[in-house]
């Protein structure tokens, strides 16, 4: 599905030209750190998701669902042990459209960065995967966590523009990203992938993103269009 809010393409407002990339879900797929943190608390993969996916349905924080599958159980105590299985991003966790939408958009002349919630030592290994864009960082970098509002004003500050009207941020939830880039002034996109993207559903009384997308492999088309005018 690719969808769109009401008519974001030939509007009055101009196209953005800086766009910034959520990382977790919208570039990385983090199907191996949720199946290590199975492993780490004694359940299936399987099982590790259902509850997952119920705590998002009901709004609750991953801190619930852990707490739902192991309550005796301190899980961030095992923060070292994680890493130590997980051992940071590859080549493979990339989904596979990332390098070709990125690309793409450097060659059209956007300028492309990537900023989300991720520990400071995400940084290089993102780095060491020569992904297209003008710069990143995370969250622990930058010294604040979505949806803070001081996070967004960071990514301005990465960016270097004053117009957040000119900057569209791709992101996967409602919560972390949707509604607070739109209430910094961003234009917004909403990917459905992930089990926050797939999961979430949009308040009746926030506003539509931009737009709405189920992958990257079409964002530099619609966005094209949105700049030319022409859909």
């Amino acid at each position: 599905m690719i969808d769109a809010a009401p008519d974001p393409v030939g509007s009055s407002d101009p196209a953005p030209d800086t766009v910034v990339f959520d990382i977790g879900e919208v570039l990385i797929d983090e199907t191996r750190v949720w199946a290590v943190w199975a492993e780490l608390v004694g359940v299936s993969a399987l099982s590790f998701g259902a509850v997952l996916g119920a705590a998002i349905v009901q709004g609750e924080s991953v801190a619930a669902a852990f707490a739902h599958l192991a309550p005796n159980l301190d899980w961030q105590e095992l923060e070292d042990e994680h890493e130590e299985h997980y051992g940071g991003f590859v080549e493979s966790d990339l989904y596979p459209d990332v390098r070709g939408c990125l690309e793409e958009l450097v060659s059209s002349g956007y300028r492309v960065y990537l900023a989300g919630n991720q520990p400071a030592r995400r940084g290089p290994q993102l780095q060491a995967l020569g992904l297209a864009c003008h710069g990143l960082s995370t969250s622990e970098q930058m010294g604040a966590t979505k949806p803070e509002p001081a996070f967004f004003t960071a990514v301005m500050e990465l960016v270097d523009v004053e117009d957040p009207g000119r900057v569209l941020y791709v992101g996967d939830r409602v919560d972390n990203d949707i509604i607070p880039a739109t209430i910094a002034g961003m234009r917004t996109c909403w990917l459905r992938r992930g089990p926050w993207g797939q999961l979430q559903d949009l308040p009746e009384d926030v506003d539509e993103p931009d737009l709405v997308l189920e992958g990257l492999g079409e964002l530099p088309v619609l966005l094209t269009d949105w700049r030319e005018g022409t859909a």
